[in-house]
């Protein structure tokens, strides 16, 4: 069965959760949405840095931590990003690291959206 996770963010006018989890997994998929629902429209840094703070923000909501994250796909509009994206990526994250992709895209759905997180992670209800 599946479960929304109320996180706290801002929803979308899309029909989607911004995190569900369904047999003691957690699933996410997030963009750099601002407390009053806006997108953070700054740089790759300033982008990821609100996206992961999002992610610890859903972990916490879910009653886990960003350790308990064992997936990270990530979604770049221009792959030179990927250095910057990298750095910041480090500061959320220790050895051992979750598994990864990093894919670059054409574009976002979000209009002035750059990255795009999914993250899955097991935490049990």
């Amino acid at each position: 069965m599946r479960e929304a996770i109320d996180t706290g963010i801002a929803p979308t006018k899309s029909p989607l959760e911004w995190a569900v989890r369904a047999d003691g997994r957690l699933y996410t998929a997030l963009i750099a949405t601002k407390p009053d629902g806006t997108l953070e429209t700054g740089d790759i840094t300033a982008q990821t840095k609100r996206t992961f703070d999002n992610l610890k923000q859903v972990m916490a909501a879910a009653d886990g931590t960003m350790d308990d994250v064992a997936q990270v796909l990530i979604y770049l509009t221009d792959g030179a990003d990927a250095a910057t994206m990298n750095a910041v990526y480090r500061t959320y994250f220790e050895a051992p690291y979750p598994n990864r992709a990093t894919v670059v895209v054409a574009g976002l759905l979000a209009p002035g959206a750059i990255i795009e997180i999914v993250a899955n992670a097991h935490i049990s209800a």
